[in-house]
């Protein structure tokens, strides 16, 4: 074994500025010569450069049209409009009968009599999830020729459907190609410190708004999830692999785990079976020399991850990571890595995935009937509920959710009360227990506080009525469900009648922000209540928008017109109204404040947190169709910020000259919103006064140095939910019917109370934790503290969030908060 790892390190040596042929990753045999090579449609070989993906798609639709082996489909597009492609390889034979084949493996799921042994397994693989991580994808193209043109591989196509991604990040994918490439020397230079092997911010790994897209396969926000996880559904694959990188200095590593940290609704029989597996990718592995490992690290705890997503719906998700060399070559403490030498790490487990799964198919094809038997066996003949009966788009967006994973929803029969909690017919719905995905239900509806481990690769909580901020109800009677519903759609947008005096939009649903910035866009006035009342026996909340008919730049007649639009591309209710005189303060009130149309910049680039600023973009840009001004860090301090009434500053680590500039601004009038880190800056400038709390690590003892890093390890809150009192008459907490909300936090960071209550709109309850991991010590710590501060500073306010509150684009719940700094800012 010694011998073949030198020649293995010897060979990674040699590669260094020498080109490869296909030969270094291909096994011995007989290949179709009438099957065109990567490098006949590419121009070079694999490895020789990394491939942009228009020329992986390109290749593959090549080999697709040369190979009986081979169909292709485009499913979708990204934000940038490449091609979202899957690729099904199997016997010709099977590719002739191919529906009837996906129907049957479908049967044997919902039949657990069905007999499934001579039936093939069906294995999805994927690759470089995250773009920067480009050995998965430039080694499709080996494992897609190789799938091709081996003559030697009848009986794995006969017994073996293969869903094949090549890219499931396409933009991330060609972001960090260019980068790699544009920065590759004729003489390669394994030295780390070169420009090559460090990207530029937002870097390669993430999509187009820099989402981190390995953590959205629950969620499915994103149309590269839906394409893939409707794929996944369609077919129900018994194994799904998930090809990454990580540190240069690390090996390989393959699946399962460090058992502690799996999550306890997936089977035991799940992880058997997944290092089952193990031993054919290390026996792969042993055959060419190169180093591996597994069961010592990651997890499988999220199932928003491609890697754990299966495992919660009878299939087997495994996790490659292999040492990456950034570009394409580079020197670690292994020896000099090489980028063909990573390529044919991940063409060797695609191979070795594809050994097991025909050896092991008919173990693992009866694993998978057995898995949704035992789901339907233990399902209860209840249901749950959830809605929010003044916001039927959150409810709604979480019922599209349950919708992408199969899972069956219903229409609530008629109004009714659960828990105190009011359930509205078109604004909640109803879910049964008994049915195939009960698990995933379980899985997304989860609370958990109790722990085998106190490590998390990722969040240990998503809790989806939290994340929503719905009212949720469980094990109620099936009574109350009305129709299945199979044609979902958001509630109409409508405008009540035409006046002539003005009109009123409560502040509660979801869009009301992209229904506002259209109105003040327009160079309409508007007005937001300070207080509640009635106008005309209807109550309205804090918050309510109020736009005047009366000296505006539109007549009455064409208000009503642009309004309607507005509601009904909004998605949003607007009352006309007959008189201003109310129950309570008067619509000429001073207590309706003037609404200053908001033109907003965020900081990104160096410095600046890349997925929270890249969820904020696409809140903006996709949600709420408002404009954003992004301003780069390395231009920032000769930009003129008085045009901008607000400035989003995501958690971030800036230079004194930048936050002087912010200083100046903030002090003239401007809004600044700060997440996280920010808040360290805010408070160390002056311009806020903050007071920091942290927990008390008592004495350890009995930890060995093996286990130091599991001490401090455990101190992390890597992803949990918590409840906070909020005060409803403040301006942050605008268009929230509740007295308390549930906040991500995935931060240590902690800020004492003001000895002023109003001064505290949103504060931690005395025992905040919802679900998820916390330590006892931080637990004791962030009783009563605040998430949120905002403090005058000169003409201007500084407001800052401890955390994300648009966490992953399906925090729903917390998204408004946000909004409510933008159009209420300067009122706090």
């Amino acid at each position: 074994m010694k011998k073949v790892l030198l020649l293995c390190l010897l060979s990674a040596f040699s590669l260094v500025g020498q080109q490869v042929d296909l030969s270094y990753y291909l096994p011995k045999g007989t290949y179709n010569a009438n099957i065109p090579t990567p490098k006949s449609v590419i121009g070079h070989e694999v490895g020789e450069w990394h491939v942009t993906h228009d020329k992986l798609a390109e290749y593959m639709k090549v080999l697709a049209a040369s190979s009986d082996r081979i169909s292709i489909e485009t499913r979708g597009t990204t934000y940038e409009g490449r091609p979202l492609l899957l690729m099904t390889i199997t016997s010709p034979e099977n590719h002739k009968n191919i529906e009837s084949i996906r129907q049957k493996h479908i049967d044997g799921t919902n039949d657990a009599t069905l007999d499934v042994s001579n039936d093939p397994i069906v294995v999805y693989q994927g690759f470089s999830i995250h773009g920067n991580e480009a050995s998965g994808s430039n080694a499709a193209l080996a494992v897609a020729y190789y799938l091709a043109a081996a003559e030697n591989i009848d009986d794995v196509l006969k017994n073996t459907i293969i869903l094949f991604d090549p890219s499931f990040n396409p933009d991330g994918l060609q972001r960090f190609s260019y980068w790699a490439n544009t920065n590759k020397s004729k003489n390669i230079n394994p030295d780390p410190n070169d420009r090559e092997y460090t990207e530029i911010w937002p870097r390669g790994r993430t999509n187009h708004y820099q989402f981190d897209m390995n953590r959205d396969w629950l969620p499915v926000q994103l149309p590269e999830s839906r394409a893939r996880i409707a794929s996944f559904h369609k077919w129900l694959p018994n194994i799904l692999t998930d090809h990454h990188e990580m540190g240069s200095n690390s090996s390989f590593f393959f699946q399962p785990g460090i058992p502690s940290r799996t999550n306890p609704l997936t089977p035991q029989m799940n992880q058997d079976l997944t290092k089952e597996i193990g031993t054919y990718h290390a026996k792969a592995f042993d055959k060419i020399g190169s180093m591996y490992y597994s069961e010592e690290s990651y997890d499988d705890f999220y199932y928003g991850k491609g890697s754990t997503f299966p495992d919660i719906n009878g299939s087997i998700g495994i996790l490659f990571e292999q040492g990456s060399s950034r570009g394409h070559a580079q020197e670690t403490v292994n020896g000099i890595l090489t980028f063909p030498f990573t390529i044919r790490n991940q063409f060797t487990a695609a191979l070795s995935t594809l050994e097991a799964a025909k050896s092991m198919r008919t173990k693992i094809l009866k694993y998978q009937q057995d898995f949704y038997k035992e789901s339907r066996n233990t399902g209860s003949s209840k249901a749950i509920v959830f809605g929010d009966e003044k916001d039927g788009a959150k409810s709604y967006h979480l019922a599209e959710i349950l919708k992408s994973q199969h899972i069956k929803i219903h229409d609530v029969k008629s109004d009714f009360t659960e828990n105190g909690k009011t359930f509205k017919k078109g604004y909640s719905y109803v879910v049964p227990m008994d049915q195939k995905n009960q698990r995933l239900v379980k899985a997304m509806f989860d609370v958990r506080t109790t722990f085998k481990d106190s490590l998390f690769y990722d969040i240990s909580a998503w809790t989806f009525n939290h994340a929503f901020d719905v009212d949720y109800a469980e094990n109620i009677s099936l009574a109350k469900a009305g129709k299945e519903i199979t044609d979902l759609k958001l509630n109409a947008g409508t405008i009540s009648s035409k006046s002539d005096y003005g009109y009123l939009m409560p502040w509660n649903e979801f869009y009301t922000p992209k229904a506002l910035n259209t109105i003040l866009q327009k160079g309409l006035r508007a007005k937001v209540s300070m207080k509640n009342f009635k106008n005309g026996g209807n109550a309205y909340d804090y918050g309510t928008i109020f736009i005047p008919v009366q000296n505006q730049a539109l007549n009455a007649t064409e208000m009503y017109q642009f309004l309607e639009k507005t509601a009904l591309d909004s998605h949003v209710k607007i009352a006309g109204v007959t008189t201003g005189l109310n129950d309570g303060v008067d619509l000429g009130s001073n207590s309706f404040s003037p609404i200053t149309k908001p033109k907003v910049a965020m900081l990104v680039g160096d410095g600046i947190a890349g997925n929270d600023s890249g969820e904020i973009w696409h809140l903006f840009d996709q949600r709420f169709d408002m404009r954003l001004t992004r301003i780069d860090m390395s231009y920032f301090t000769r930009v003129d910020l008085a045009k901008y009434t607000h400035i989003i500053v995501p958690s971030s680590r800036i230079g004194k000259d930048a936050i002087e500039k912010l200083k100046t601004w903030t002090k003239n009038g401007g809004v600044l919103v700060g997440y996280k880190n920010t808040a360290r800056w805010l408070a160390s400038s002056k311009m806020m006064s903050l007071e920091f709390d942290r927990p008390k690590i008592e004495s350890i003892e009995g930890i060995s140095f093996e286990n130091k890093s599991l001490k401090s390890g455990a101190q992390v809150i890597g992803g949990a939910i918590f409840e906070a009192n909020i005060d409803r008459s403040h301006p942050i907490n605008f268009g929230y019917k509740d007295d308390k909300i549930a906040l991500f936090r995935n931060s240590t960071m902690f800020i004492k109370a003001d000895k002023r209550s109003y001064n505290n709109p949103i504060q931690y309850t005395p025992n905040p934790l919802l679900s998820g991991y916390i330590s006892k010590e931080n637990a004791k710590v962030i009783k009563n503290t605040v998430p949120f501060k905002v403090q005058r500073f000169g003409k201007g306010r500084a407001i800052v969030f401890t955390d994300n509150t648009n966490f992953r684009a399906f925090w729903f719940g917390t998204n408004k908060l946000l909004m409510n700094t933008i159009f209420f800012g300067d009122k706090m």
